[in-house]
């Protein structure tokens, strides 16, 4: 345990090495204990993202300070704990700014996150009856971080916000993180600054280049990507029928229903479209496999990469089984203006699952494992039937609404 944590492998700096080696604690896990004075030393590990966040105060360096040895998990030594875990920090005077900052460094941002810190400095800082003013972000922050800010303040202030934009825009304003300079989300967060040219191709096309793509002489994207395609889209309008019943006055005794029904319908949407590009993937994986199979004949590497192929659009299906019931009531509560576009939401969703079902089952057929080709043929057979059945009910419901 000592040896995973870097202050401890510090103690003592350099100096102190040749004795650490003596002792069985810190002998390697390979090789020799013999101490070479020329060769110098090198620490390496891996941890998770290390935030290093700041909030202003208008006090003293002081008072920073103290409230720093308070929340830290260091604490003030052994015999006086802080109160956050996995938190480094210290209080100091920024000069250039002319107040003073708890500087902190949070070293595991799920044990203790961001909107914690924040909370435990304004919750000392009031009993020393001083003003909080904002606080700062160093460098790079992991969009997660931010969305669990977002969602802890959500659900407190029992707010309704959906978009991962107004998430982050929640969460600076929350914790005054434009205070000292602008927060741009697009420099600031990772997944933003960094994208992998692999991720995202199809989706960040335009719907002409894609239906295009779809149309070309290849073999991907084909009815799988298309599939998921249409299913995102009628998640998508599933979502605008309730964004076109929420807050409006005529419709304000159903607020807290769209409320509960929105959100399924937009995260199903978000979902379904990164399917699209992950359908066309997995086939682009399996093509490969399957032409090494035939050269050097790998039956169990081509097993695994058909079972992969049935597992994406399987997924498809059953990430919309969960949303019929959600359209069900939506058909009936939702603006009725907006009833046609409710009817194309199911016959969409039931389109993808019909896409679904036909892709499961054209990989099944070279599939080796009975056990396995019958589980799945028998519920992919069941997501189909429930597809068309709720599909039908919905349309029934709409019709009523005359």
């Amino acid at each position: 345990e000592t040896r995973r944590s870097l202050p401890s492998v510090r103690t003592g700096e350099y100096e102190a090495l040749p004795e650490k080696l003596k002792r069985d604690e810190w002998a390697p896990d390979f090789g020799p204990a013999d101490f070479v004075p020329s060769w110098g030393a090198t620490v390496t590990g891996a941890r998770k993202f290390l935030i290093a966040y700041n909030v202003n105060l208008i006090s003293t360096k002081e008072q920073a300070h103290r409230i720093a040895l308070d929340i830290r998990e260091q604490g003030r030594g052994k015999d006086q704990p802080g109160q956050l875990k996995k938190v480094q920090g210290i209080g100091w005077y920024l000069d250039e700014a002319n107040l003073a900052q708890v500087s902190t460094n949070i070293l595991d941002y799920e044990v203790t996150p961001l909107h914690a810190v924040y909370e435990e400095i304004c919750r000392d800082a009031e009993d020393l009856n001083l003003p909080v003013v904002g606080s700062q972000i160093v460098g790079l922050i992991p969009l997660k971080a931010l969305l669990d800010s977002a969602d802890f303040y959500i659900q407190r202030e029992r707010l309704f916000i959906i978009k991962e934009e107004h998430k982050v825009r929640l969460v600076i304003s929350k914790l005054g993180l434009d205070s000292l300079g602008l927060f741009n989300p697009k420099e600031r967060i990772i997944e933003y600054m960094v994208k992998s040219q692999e991720d995202g191709q199809l989706v960040s096309l335009s719907l002409r280049q894609f239906v295009q793509s779809v149309g070309a002489r290849t073999a991907a994207p084909g009815g799988g990507s298309v599939s998921a395609a249409v299913g995102a889209m009628g998640a998508a309008l599933g979502a605008m029928v309730g964004q076109m019943t929420y807050g409006k006055r005529q419709f304000e005794n159903l607020d807290s229903v769209m409320r509960r029904l929105i959100p399924p319908f937009y995260q199903a949407m978000n979902e379904l479209l990164d399917m699209v590009d992950a359908d066309s993937s997995a086939f682009n994986k399996t093509l490969p496999v399957y032409l090494f199979v035939v050269l050097i004949r790998r039956e169990a590497a081509m097993q695994e990469g058909l079972k992969q192929a049935v597992a994406i659009p399987l997924a498809l299906a059953e990430r919309i089984s969960i949303l019929w019931p959600s359209l069900k009531e939506m058909v009936v509560y939702g603006n009725f203006s907006c009833k046609s576009d409710a009817q194309v939401a199911a016959k969409a969703l039931e389109t993808a699952v019909f896409g679904a079902y036909y892709n499961v089952t054209i990989n099944l057929k070279d599939i080796t494992d009975e056990a396995f080709r019958a589980a799945v043929s028998k519920r992919a057979s069941e997501l189909l039937h429930e597809a068309k059945d709720s599909s039908a009910a919905i349309l029934h419901a709409a019709e009523k609404r005359n």
